[in-house]
């Protein structure tokens, strides 16, 4: 089935997902042919944010494109207990399960990161590659946290509040905390296209839109960071390729690079510093696209 929603005019070509699998029922897009790839977006974006990213791909890959349980269009049938990074990642394995993907790739932004590189802790045999977009596991970026640290990313620590607390506060004015967040995570709004800025604040209107955010960012500061603890004690590492991009803007002030962090979790790991600010598959499409694309075709031709 073709796209019609509004989103169509980012990805033609491609169809529409709408699938349940894992508790969730799917919204987003896919499209292309070859080895499969999954694209996962982050806070507080849905997957329109792969607009620039996902129709290149498609020239040699397969590629899904979902909203993260509970952003965007994708409903959770239960929202108890907890969306933890964890059950997410089982989500999206039983999604790429039922549409016949055994084994692929994930490439993530943001949150949509975090759960990658869980999917791929949890379940290695079904992860040919990872490739991480601006983020380093959250038990060490919580381990980094600083004045710096916490004064740009306050958001962290204000969804992670118990409920429902950061619930009501957002719904005071939901436009305003999301163009706020945007703003800083681009370096001013006019750098996200308009059309797609509009997306973003259509779905941080739903109150279980935000509720979902809240809930990730909880998991995050508990369970989250718990996993990763575990996974560190036993000495659990990736087995596949990790790639890890960063933003020179991000990360100046940093004494360790995220190469050096991502080396403690896996054995082969590439990557470097580009331009731009954190929206990555937003500001710098071509430069993610330049290393994504031969890193994903090394990885399936091994």
């Amino acid at each position: 089935m073709s796209v019609t929603t509004e989103a169509d005019q980012w990805f033609k070509g491609f169809s529409s997902l709408d699938a349940c699998a894992g508790g969730v029922q799917f919204s987003g897009v896919t499209g292309g042919s070859g080895p499969p790839v999954l694209l996962l977006h982050g806070y507080p974006q849905t997957h329109v944010t792969w607009r620039h990213i996902a129709p290149v791909l498609t020239q040699s890959f397969t590629v899904v494109v979902p909203d993260l349980p509970g952003y965007g269009s994708s409903k959770m049938q239960e929202t108890h207990p907890r969306w933890t990074k964890r059950r997410v990642a089982k989500a999206l394995v039983d999604l790429m399960t039922s549409l016949g993907h055994e084994r692929f790739a994930v490439v993530g932004h943001d949150r949509g990161a975090r759960a990658g590189y869980r999917l791929a802790l949890d379940d290695p045999e079904r992860v040919a590659a990872y490739a991480s977009l601006t983020v380093v596991p959250t038990i060490d970026a919580l381990a980094a946290v600083d004045k710096d640290f916490a004064l740009k990313a306050w958001h962290w620590f204000f969804l992670a509040q118990p409920a429902d607390l950061p619930e009501r506060l957002l719904a005071a004015d939901p436009d305003a905390f999301i163009e706020a967040a945007l703003a800083k995570m681009a370096g001013g709004l006019e750098r996200i296209d308009a059309r797609a800025l509009e997306a973003y604040r259509l779905a941080f209107r739903d109150p279980a839109v935000r509720h979902a955010m809240c809930e990730d960012y909880r998991a995050a500061v508990n369970e989250d960071s718990g996993h990763d603890a575990s996974d560190r004690a036993a000495g659990r590492r990736l087995d596949c390729p990790v790639m890890v991009l960063w933003s020179e803007e991000e990360r100046k002030a940093q004494r360790i690079t995220p190469i050096e962090i991502w080396s403690r979790w896996a054995t082969d790991v590439t990557g470097r510093a580009i331009r731009g600010g954190h929206l990555q598959p937003e500001e710098s499409p071509h430069e993610v696209l330049a290393d994504v694309v031969p890193f994903l075709i090394r990885a399936f031709s091994a």
